[in-house]
């Protein structure tokens, strides 16, 4: 099968994965599935795919930054997404650096991701907010941005940031988007 229609899903999620990847093929899609990045160097060794489809924070070593890397290096031309539960502005910086054309948090669906696959190029459309960001707004970029830097890792993102892990741990808890 070519790339035009070929698409990864890396998710951890096997419920979700399913779901996902069963909606993209009513959709016209052939859909692998990926749980991790050993699983994406390994289909691509043998696919080469369009589209993909990356959760950020995924089980393991390698986060879902890793897996958008290893696609975009594989074939830069592909349109990755990224899904996360977890947005911040650091880690859809950086996701975009990466390779990723978008960057969603969840919960979203078929229909946005499918409307992000076309609006790889950017525009300048978008409408500007006139809300100014709040302290936890910041607050819950710069865990977000130092969960990105150790990897996902709470207790050494904790002690960088200087708070108990428990401490972090419970404002994770509290913003969790899923």
């Amino acid at each position: 099968m070519g790339a035009d229609r070929l698409l990864f899903i890396v998710e951890d999620d096997a419920a979700f994965a399913r779901t996902l990847g069963r909606s993209f093929e009513r959709r016209g899609y052939a859909v692998m599935s990926a749980s991790n990045l050993d699983q994406v160097e390994e289909l691509l060794r043998t696919h080469s795919p369009g589209y993909a489809v990356v959760d950020l924070k995924l089980n393991g070593e390698a986060s879902g930054l890793a897996c958008v890397k290893t696609l975009h290096a594989h074939d830069p031309e592909m349109l990755i997404v990224v899904l996360t539960g977890f947005a911040s502005i650091a880690t859809a910086v950086e996701a975009i650096k990466l390779g990723a054309c978008h960057y969603l948090a969840k919960p979203s669906n078929t229909d946005d991701i499918e409307a992000a696959f076309g609006r790889a190029a950017g525009t300048t459309e978008v409408e500007l907010t006139s809300r100014s960001t709040s302290i936890k707004t910041l607050e819950w970029e710069r865990i977000h941005e130092m969960l990105a830097e150790t990897g996902f890792n709470i207790s050494e993102t904790a002690r960088r940031l200087g708070m108990h892990r428990r401490t972090l741990a419970r404002k994770l808890g509290k913003q969790q988007v899923k």
